[in-house]
């Protein structure tokens, strides 16, 4: 393998993967599933059937991760250290969404959205540790940026498909699969062809061959002592993310039951596209501003906005009013997500980017899974009083946003080699001018 030069264009390559990733996910979590719980299971127990689930699926994801981020930073193979990876997790994933498309009991579903998850993130772990290999420091700012921009592309675009052909009326799941699998296996494609991995060497330079048994002893062993910051920004991801996730998860259900619009899932759908083209016009600009700003102001004022389009959310009553908020809690999610990839891969350590950056999955899909253990607390105070689960679904976003903001504020900044060139040339200057005024 030769080393080439990162190019504007790699900005694209690189990200293509995650379209395909977020083209499932989001039309697999927040509509697809939903629509199947509800015709498969009983109508008092839907939140809770779907949140046990998608909880035990994004367990597994949180487990997965990591562990293939690992193994991934010592695979030798002429593709690289991540391609096998993604290539594999990918083939596994197909034979997973067959099994969504034909399985006709809860369980079978059940087990089939289980299995994708596990197969799914054996690719998602070495696919971020591509960004902290090809992407050179000072690029990684508009690079996550790029990442955020395809993923709320898909997330418009999933939505749109999702949204019609799991309809109340019309349920084509085998379509939806198929539209699902090809996606995901185009986009993969585009990246495993055209991003070139760096030599080993120039990654890990001195790094020494580790024996099976030292192999296994690394996949375990993180140093949080070390990377204390590191962890720190993981916990504030979590809060504000397990906030997000919530609103997310149980939004199907929030429109029937509470706004009584026609159709639960093109009004999800609709709102969907909302968040999205709010993300979509803050994740790259902000991405790049913080080459600039530093990562810890951008990352401030998205939890504060999201904190507050999150109580904003009690007092929405209509579906106009829902995508206003929508699109403020959007703007702050796009900011924050970007920025905080980004200051997540420019603390992790190069030479193990798999293993760390594959932990932050736990604030990740550890969020999306604390999120739908609310289901049955939904469900619970439903019955008591009428809507009132969903109270608590705003409450709880609220609270979980401003959590994550004060734990940031605890958060040393690290300047990116924007910033810190930006600073060195700020004596330089001062020199020059006060040098013409002598």
């Amino acid at each position: 393998m030769v080393n080439r030069p990162y190019r504007w264009y790699h900005h694209i390559t690189l990200n293509a993967y995650w379209f395909g990733v977020s083209f499932m996910w989001n039309a697999l979590h927040p509509i697809v599933l939903p629509v199947l719980v509800l015709s498969l299971a009983p109508e008092s127990a839907k939140n809770t059937s779907y949140g046990l689930l998608t909880f035990a699926g994004l367990v597994v994801a949180a487990v997965v991760q990591p562990i293939s981020g690992s193994l991934s930073d010592y695979t030798h193979h002429r593709l690289g250290r991540r391609r096998p990876w993604i290539l594999a997790g990918t083939a596994a994933s197909l034979l997973c969404l067959v099994g969504l498309a034909v399985g006709g009991t809860f369980w079978v579903i059940a087990a089939s959205y289980v299995l994708l998850q596990c197969c799914s993130n054996v690719a998602h772990g070495p696919a971020q540790g591509l960004m902290r290999d090809a992407v050179p420091s000072g690029r990684r700012g508009p690079a996550s940026g790029a990442k955020h921009l395809f993923d709320m592309l898909a997330v418009i675009i999933a939505a749109t498909f999702a949204g019609r052909l799991m309809d109340d009326g019309v349920q084509d799941a085998v379509t939806m699969m198929a539209l699902i699998g090809g996606v995901l296996v185009a986009f993969t494609i585009i990246t495993t062809a055209t991003v070139h991995e760096p030599e080993p060497e120039a990654v890990a330079p001195g790094r020494p061959a580790l024996s099976l048994r030292d192999q296994l002893a690394a996949l375990v062993h993180v140093d949080l002592a070390q990377h204390g910051d590191y962890a720190r920004l993981l916990a504030a991801r979590f809060c504000v993310l397990l906030g997000t996730y919530a609103v997310q998860s149980f939004g199907l259900f929030y429109f029937r039951d509470v706004l009584q619009v026609a159709s639960a899932s093109r009004a999800t759908s609709g709102l969907m596209a909302a968040v999205a083209l709010s993300i979509l016009a803050t994740a790259v600009p902000a991405g790049n501003l913080s080459e600039r700003w530093g990562r810890k102001r951008p990352i401030i004022v998205a939890s504060a906005m999201t904190g507050v389009g999150m109580a904003l959310l009690l007092a929405v009553r209509n579906t106009v009013a829902l995508w206003t908020v929508g699109c403020l809690i959007g703007a702050g999610m796009g900011v924050f997500s970007a920025v905080s990839f980004a200051w997540a891969t420019d603390m992790v350590p190069a030479a193990e980017a798999g293993k760390y950056l594959g932990l932050s999955n736990l604030s990740t899909a550890g969020a999306a899974a604390g999120a739908r253990l609310l289901g049955p607390a939904m469900d619970l105070m439903n019955a008591r009083w009428t809507h009132a689960g969903y109270g608590l679904l705003f409450v709880f976003a609220t609270a979980a946003a401003f959590v994550g903001l004060v734990i940031a504020l605890g958060i040393p900044d690290t300047p990116s080699a924007g910033l810190r060139e930006a600073r060195r040339a700020r004596p330089q200057a001062d020199t020059l001018a006060a040098e013409r005024g002598a």
